[in-house]
């Protein structure tokens, strides 16, 4: 069985094409985007730092359903276009929420951002706003942590104006320490909980929640109210999310086969049920997958995020995973 070929505006109209204007995503050939992994003591709560940079005078790409972010804007003003028609602009220090689908943007001017991406525990201990409640949304950093955001964005901008080649790993760790300094604890119960909940998903691409109740000692209910307020959606929407994503990400693997492709598309009703569900949450048909024309795209659903780095969202169940080569064998 092969995936369904689907072209690009297809995709994007799943997610609002009036969000784009129609107009073609911009190539990754014009965009650039570095990583900087975080200290040790900050992995419980980033998964990374990151530097986005393009110099288009108009940028359009879509962002995945993903993880909360804290991001400076270096240069650009840009707009995220939710599902149903609702856009908001991005501050010049921003607290993006947890998203629950994909969603176009388009930033005018010169696109450089530099940002942390949160885990779970990470957007609790440092916003302690309720992650569900906030979902979707672009919110000022400066209105949740005030005057302090504002400063620490001058400062990350100076760094870049001094160096904008080199200045990227400078530029994270002033991010880190900004987070670091208002990590607020957490109850004992809930991070066992948020830890459950992580193990959970790697057990399977489609996990029971009934599974999930079994785990913990809490009512179904509380259980659906932490998970939300941690993750950014119940327990049902959090498989179904974190399902077409690691299939997204295996289905992108160079050289996978057809019978691998029908192996994954078991985990839904049938082959266009997978088609939907990916295309709801990455943005993108599976044909469009690791295409290398979406930057954005390709870093949320590589491999690599759901077995190298720390602490996973959603692991890979280990029958799934990609075997790991040691420095020496590589």
């Amino acid at each position: 069985m092969t995936a369904t070929v689907v072209d690009a505006g297809e995709a994007r109209a799943a997610t609002g094409p009036d969000a784009v204007g129609g107009a073609a995503l911009t190539p990754q050939s014009l965009i650039r985007l570095d990583y900087f992994p975080p200290d040790p003591d900050l992995a419980p709560y980033i998964t990374t730092f990151y530097l986005f940079r393009c110099d288009e005078a108009v940028i359009r790409d879509i962002q995945p359903a993903s993880p909360g972010h804290l991001h400076v804007y270096l240069a650009g003003e840009g707009t995220l276009h939710f599902p149903g028609g609702r856009d908001e602009r991005a501050h010049p220090v921003s607290l993006m929420g947890p998203m629950t689908a994909a969603a176009p943007f388009t930033v005018t001017g010169t696109f450089h951002t530099v940002g942390a991406v949160l885990a779970p525990l990470g957007w609790a201990a440092l916003t302690g706003l309720h992650a569900s409640e906030n979902a979707d949304r672009l919110l000022d950093a400066v209105t949740i942590f005030g005057p302090e955001a504002a400063a620490m964005g001058e400062r990350v901008r100076a760094l870049y104006a001094a160096d904008p080649d080199g200045s990227g790993a400078a530029m994270a760790a002033e991010i880190a320490a900004f987070i670091r300094a208002r990590l607020g604890p957490l109850p004992d119960k809930h991070v066992a909980l948020v830890r459950a909940t992580v193990d959970w998903m790697g057990t399977s691409l489609d996990p029971k929640v009934e599974d999930l109740y079994a785990r913990l000692d809490y009512s179904p209910r509380q259980v659906q109210r932490l998970v939300a307020c941690y993750f950014g959606s119940n327990p049902t929407h959090l498989a179904r999310k974190y399902r077409a994503t690691r299939v997204a990400a295996l289905l992108a693997q160079p050289g996978i086969d057809d019978h691998a492709v029908a192996a994954l598309t078991d985990h839904f009703y049938d082959q266009p049920h997978m088609i939907r569900e990916i295309r709801e949450f990455i943005g993108r048909t599976p044909a469009r997958l690791g295409k290398g024309d979406a930057p954005i795209l390709e870093a949320v659903v590589n491999v690599r995020n759901f077995v190298q780095i720390k602490p996973h969202i959603a692991p890979l169940p280990e029958d799934l995973a990609p075997v790991e080569k040691d420095a020496d064998d590589a």
